[in-house]
């Protein structure tokens, strides 16, 4: 069964390059390019994986993660960021937002999968 997972991304090139990778290694990508977008589509759709850009158009990323789990049918479903936010106390915001992980960008292509497969539980 491959695993779903919903990027909420605004920028083009970084949803290319992420789904490119993660879709050669089997997994389905929706994507969303903001974050009201993103809440309707988790909403409606069942996902293993969110990943969540912290700064958004419209809604930030910490809003967005916050919306997400007060949601009770998505408590589960990890949010891991995926951000250029890398200063000291940015990870320790988006895990406060309700974010499982935290990874930095840019992604580095090498080991991106495998950083992302480790919440699912599933082994690259």
């Amino acid at each position: 069964m491959r695993a779903r997972i919903l990027m909420i991304e605004d920028n083009e090139q970084n949803r290319y390059l992420a789904t490119f990778l993660l879709e050669d290694y089997g997994f389905e990508v929706k994507h969303a390019a903001d974050g009201p977008a993103g809440l309707e589509l988790a909403g409606s759709e069942l996902f293993d994986l969110i990943l969540l850009d912290i700064q958004l158009p419209l809604m930030d990323g910490h809003a967005v993660a916050r919306a997400l789990r007060a949601n009770p049918a998505l408590s589960r479903v990890p949010i891991v960021a995926v951000t250029s936010y890398a200063m000291a106390g940015d990870r320790e915001l988006a895990m406060a937002a309700g974010c499982n992980g935290y990874l930095e960008k840019p992604i580095d292509p090498d080991t991106f999968v495998a950083d992302v497969a480790r919440y699912l539980s599933r082994e690259v």
